[in-house]
């Protein structure tokens, strides 16, 4: 699993678009309710709600997702999505990052429009 500055995630999209595959994945891996508060989107990016609660509780879930398909997990401040995607990674997925210091760093380092919560 690599770590993934949240500068550098606009560009992976961007790259991971133009080269014609499918396009980077954003895994929230937030609850529900914190998805309703603040929501990370990019015009070069899929996104997909998978708790690491339900993730926890039925791990086959990962079989909804491709395992070819570049990933990024997020969550509030990384530390979530970092099991999630360490997890991914002994999976067998390729391409997975982690979005250091997920979407707070976002909202404070990227988009200020993104609340903080």
């Amino acid at each position: 699993m690599q770590q993934l500055a949240v500068d550098e995630l606009a560009a992976l999209a961007a790259a991971t678009t133009a080269r014609g595959g499918p396009p980077l994945l954003l895994l929230d891996v937030r609850e529900a309710w914190e998805l309703d508060l603040a929501k990370l989107t990019l015009p070069d990016a899929a996104m997909r709600h998978l708790p690491l609660s339900e993730l926890a509780r039925e791990p086959g879930r990962i079989a909804e997702l491709d395992p070819a398909q570049p990933l990024v997990c997020v969550c509030h401040h990384g530390v979530r999505s970092a099991q999630v995607a360490a997890f991914l990674q002994r999976q067998g997925f390729a391409a997975v990052y982690n979005l250091a210091g997920g979407i707070d760093a976002w909202s404070l380092q990227v988009d200020g429009g993104v609340p903080r919560y």
